[in-house]
């Protein structure tokens, strides 16, 4: 922490300040040139989604795949820190959380209106069976794929922050590829990226939502119109509820926020569900669940290349979903990865994957084909004729209800504390990205945040910039997309190194050392050796070792050959050569290892004076893994040998076993 000016902060320069004047001079150019901004940044957008909507297309598949692939692996078992930690939060309260910070607000603003949409105007046009391809057209955006999105970036996040140690920031995911540069001026940028990114994400969102919480409130007859003023007041309120929730903390805040949230989103789904056409929403629920599994692998890679006049519908909905989900990672992935830790890969990556996905699949079958039965069948197409205006679509549907009123009423309590979730859950992400996730930042940090927020926000509202600011946003999304696949790769390469590390076992020479010599050990420990000590080893220890144990067998009829050089020229082996079943032959060669610069460059640790060390390793007939025996006596190599001979002896006598040693040469 540091005193800038007399005020104490532990935001990173490096960061902050860059981060700020660029949040400045966009926000200024589209609030001054909205229309100009508005032009050239849809001119670009249009450029990007038509000639590579197939790229956010593979990215976006390569994610569901590769989380599947780790699910289900046995680097699932690894957790999200140390291998004894355990869940900081309840399974109940880790799911409302990620919920409400994911997508909550969507679900108010999308749950009657894409659906209907997608009725009113569908993927293919001449469809016979538009309300059942609306329904999985919503469920395919706001499944799996979307919330793989958030997970992949939520993963790494946490992963290198928990398990590695370093700060919880999307520059630690390249620590596999960067090492300690990820400190310098490529951490900064990617860091400067993802703040810009968050909170241009939060504020077309709270610009957008208000929109449609005025409508509600009008709705109610809380508010006489929807003009600016009213939306000012809506985001004051609402801005200044999420900075003391964020003040508050994420136990005390966000998480009573999420709960609630949750519990009022369920009763409203409950409502009306029994409200509504029940019996048609459950089968039309498993109905639709049944179509989207059946049909994901073909809705997956699907870029409309053969129906061109599908292409509009497929660029203005899934490409833009997509880039959507994608320029939300940062903020959901940080914000899924604070509340994560102490989690299984496996856990984490199946439950963020159909939890959410699941209760979304239910809300929009609720909402939507609820919405769109009632439009056939009593609303006399009332509700489809306002499938452009979402703002009052979902307050007009629940108005065909016995207790509409109610229903609106609770519509506008869940819209408001969603907000604060997303605004809340943003304000706490930003925060750490500028200040590099240092602890006990001081208070009036996540106040700045939440009021520069409101400000940006009503500014734009103001001038109509925040189309222009939305379409920025999207258009980062492909840049970022690949950013996300590198860091995929450096999850990868990290995931290898931690089942090395944990896999690794007890030194060979050390299982069954008694201690005696003890001071001996300790010189060989901490002396790395070179080719002549391996030779030397070879000289003294492995050759005088197989003398003695070939006159043994010779003295017992057993013919035991030594021979030197099979496997490089530093390399010495004891054959029993047989007839109709595999030698026996226990070798050990000379390996070469390159020492880390970690061990190398530390104050504290043996003397190194050569990067490369060489290791005794033994080999076998049957190419099994050998062991490092540079700790081993002459006596204990014979034991070893014997070892390993015992095992080939009782092997081939087992009539069960023996065929995995025949000769295969012989039965030609």
């Amino acid at each position: 922490m540091y005193v800038f000016k007399d005020i104490k902060t532990t935001f990173t320069r490096n960061v902050t300040v860059p981060g700020l004047l660029v949040l400045l001079v966009l926000s200024l150019a589209c609030a001054l040139f909205p229309e100009r901004m508005n032009e050239a940044l849809n001119a670009v957008q249009s450029v990007i989604y038509t000639k590579l909507s197939w790229t956010y297309i593979l990215i976006v598949s390569f994610f569901v795949v590769f989380l599947f692939t780790l699910a289900f692996s046995k680097i699932g078992t690894i957790r999200l820190g140390a291998d004894n930690s355990s869940p900081q939060y309840s399974f109940f309260s880790w799911i409302a959380m990620l919920f409400a910070a994911g997508m909550g607000i969507g679900l108010m603003y999308f749950g009657v209106a894409e659906p209907m949409s997608h009725y009113v105007n569908p993927a293919l046009p001449g469809t016979l069976q538009p309300a059942k391809d609306a329904q999985l057209a919503t469920f395919f955006h706001w499944g799996l794929h979307a919330w793989a999105i958030f997970a992949v970036a939520g993963l790494i996040l946490a992963y290198f922050s928990f398990r590695y140690k370093l700060p919880l920031a999307i520059r630690s995911g390249l620590y596999p590829i960067l090492k300690d540069r990820i400190n310098g001026p490529i951490g900064d940028v990617v860091d400067i990226f993802a703040l810009v990114s968050t909170f241009f994400g939060i504020a077309t969102s709270l610009g957008f939502g208000v929109v449609q919480l005025n409508a509600g409130l009008v709705h109610l007859g809380i508010f006489s119109e929807s003009s600016y003023l009213f939306q000012c007041i809506i985001i004051t309120v609402v801005s200044a509820v999420a900075i003391f929730s964020a003040v508050a903390g994420v136990n005390k805040g966000v998480k009573k926020l999420s709960e609630i949230n949750l519990g009022l989103a369920v009763l409203l789904m409950i409502f009306v569900l029994l409200l509504g056409p029940t019996t048609f929403l459950m089968s039309a629920f498993s109905e639709g669940v049944g179509n989207y599994i059946g049909r994901l692998p073909s809705l997956t890679f699907n870029t409309f290349a053969f129906e061109s006049d599908s292409r509009e519908w497929f660029t203005s909905w899934t490409v833009m979903y997509w880039a959507w989900w994608i320029s939300w990672a940062p903020f959901v992935g940080l914000f899924i990865a604070r509340i994560s830790k102490g989690r299984t890969i496996r856990e984490y990556i199946l439950a963020v994957l159909f939890v959410p996905s699941v209760f979304i699949f239910l809300w929009m079958t609720v909402c939507g084909n609820g919405a769109i039965y009632i439009d056939q069948h009593t609303a006399n197409g009332a509700l489809s004729a306002l499938a452009g205006n979402p703002d009052v679509l979902l307050f007009t549907f629940f108005e065909q209800f016995p207790l509409a009123k109610p229903l609106c009423v609770l519509a506008v309590m869940m819209i408001a504390v969603f907000f604060v979730t997303s605004a809340d859950s943003g304000i706490l992400v930003m925060n750490s990205i500028a200040s590099g996730n240092r602890p006990n930042a001081p208070k009036w940090q996540n106040a700045f945040w939440g009021v520069l927020l409101a400000v940006i926000a009503m500014a734009l509202l103001r001038t109509g910039g925040l189309k222009s600011l939305q379409t920025m946003t999207l258009i980062s999304a492909l840049p970022f997309g690949l950013i996300m696949l590198l860091l995929c790769f450096c999850l990868l390469k990290a995931l290898r190194t931690d089942r090395l590390y944990h896999s690794s076992r007890i030194p060979y020479g050390s299982r069954n050392w008694d201690g005696s010599h003890w001071h001996e050990r300790l010189d060989q420990i901490l002396t790395f050796s070179k080719r002549q000590d391996v030779k030397r080893f070879f000289a003294e220890k492995v050759r005088p070792a197989f003398e003695e144990l070939r006159r043994e067998l010779s003295e017992r009829g057993i013919d035991a050959q030594i021979h030197q050089g099979k496997r490089g020229p530093l390399s010495l082996e004891l054959l029993i050569p047989h007839d109709q079943i595999w030698n026996f032959r226990y070798g050990v060669a000379a390996e070469v290892q390159t020492i880390s610069n970690y061990l190398i460059d530390d104050d504290n640790t043996p003397e190194i004076d050569d990067k490369k060390q060489y290791l005794p390793v033994t080999y076998f007939s049957d190419g099994r893994t050998g062991n490092d025996i540079q700790y081993l006596t002459k006596q204990e190599i014979i034991a070893d040998v014997l070892r390993e001979y015992e095992r080939y002896i009782s092997l081939v006598a087992d009539e069960n076993k023996a065929i995995m040693f025949v000769d295969k040469g012989n039965l030609n």
